[in-house]
């Protein structure tokens, strides 16, 4: 193996910004679990309703940042602009799930709280997909 095809085969230097998106992502979609995870002690047990508002803090803040993240990876990056719909998508179903959990529409909150989890495996998969530009 020559020196020049050795470089070629080195991954390209990913900016903060991906790597950033990346660990955001996975933090998010941990926190989605957890999510779920708390809806069932909120059925189970007297002290799963802070537990689950928590987590539902928890995930809002994530899915704020994972926005801001997609949007500063892909305007002053460069990188491609795939990441933004979905985030900007997660982040307000999260809010309309969260209200609707306030006001107790089990019926629309809880395939919303699935549909949230469907999206950031999706998601997930495409920020740790190689290669990633930015």
């Amino acid at each position: 193996m020559t020196a020049s095809s050795a470089l070629a085969a080195r991954p390209a230097q990913e900016s903060w910004t991906v790597r950033a998106l990346r660990a955001v992502v996975v933090l998010h979609v941990i926190a989605l679990l957890a999510q779920a995870v708390t809806a069932g002690l909120l059925l189970s047990s007297p002290g799963g309703r802070p537990l689950h508002l928590a987590s539902a803090i928890a995930v809002t803040v994530l899915g704020l940042l994972h926005l801001v993240l997609a949007i500063l990876v892909w305007r002053p990056g460069g990188g491609p602009a795939k990441f933004v719909p979905l985030a900007a998508s997660m982040l307000v179903f999260t809010v309309v799930a969260a209200a609707l959990g306030m006001a107790h529409v089990k019926a629309v909150h809880v395939p919303l709280g699935v549909m949230l989890f469907g999206g950031g495996v999706m998601q997930l998969q495409r920020v740790m997909s190689r290669p990633a530009t930015a």
